[in-house]
């Protein structure tokens, strides 16, 4: 089997999905209500398979398959700095957790967007409530790992494809 441009896009594009469809396992499936940094994760995760999707789709050449490939880290990275916060204020001790906000709904109503999201960034109590592990990590923590592997993949996307071209 050729590794192409597009194959590998796709890829990524599966994963993303796949994260996509272990999330909504979580919350329909398992009944583990998202907190809003959570939410914001599942967005820069849809963001990234887009950008991977679009590049299969396309199946660029030369500096527009690092067009795609930059654009899929840019994403991963905003989720993996997410994520990393999420950890963070999960780490901190109990009377250091902010307390707990309005759902993300009632802030979408009553205040701008660039508003809700500094006030979801900034983090609050939920978001600090540990709901899951595996292997002893959290879920924002697996979360993290995820987006850190989909950075590097981004990456490693144009600079594979164009070893395998050399090798047909």
């Amino acid at each position: 089997m050729k590794m192409s441009f597009r194959l590998l896009s796709f890829l990524g594009f599966l994963a993303c999905a796949g994260c996509m469809a272990f999330a909504l396992y979580l919350e329909y499936g398992k009944h583990l209500e998202p907190c809003p940094m959570c939410i914001f994760q599942r967005v820069a995760m849809i963001v990234t398979g887009l950008f991977f999707l679009l590049g299969a789709i396309h199946g660029p050449k030369a500096w527009g398959r690092w067009v795609y490939a930059g654009l899929a880290l840019l994403a991963s990275l905003a989720g993996a700095l997410i994520a990393a916060r999420h950890v963070w204020l999960q780490s901190l001790p109990a009377d250091q957790v902010p307390a707990c906000g309005p759902t993300l709904n009632y802030l979408m109503d009553v205040m701008p967007l660039k508003e809700v999201v500094s006030y979801v960034l900034k983090g609050e109590g939920s978001c600090a409530k540990i709901v899951g592990e595996w292997l002893g990590l959290t879920l924002p923590m697996w979360t993290m790992i995820g987006f850190v592997a989909l950075c590097g993949y981004a990456v490693s996307t144009p600079i594979l494809a164009k070893a395998f071209e050399k090798k047909s």
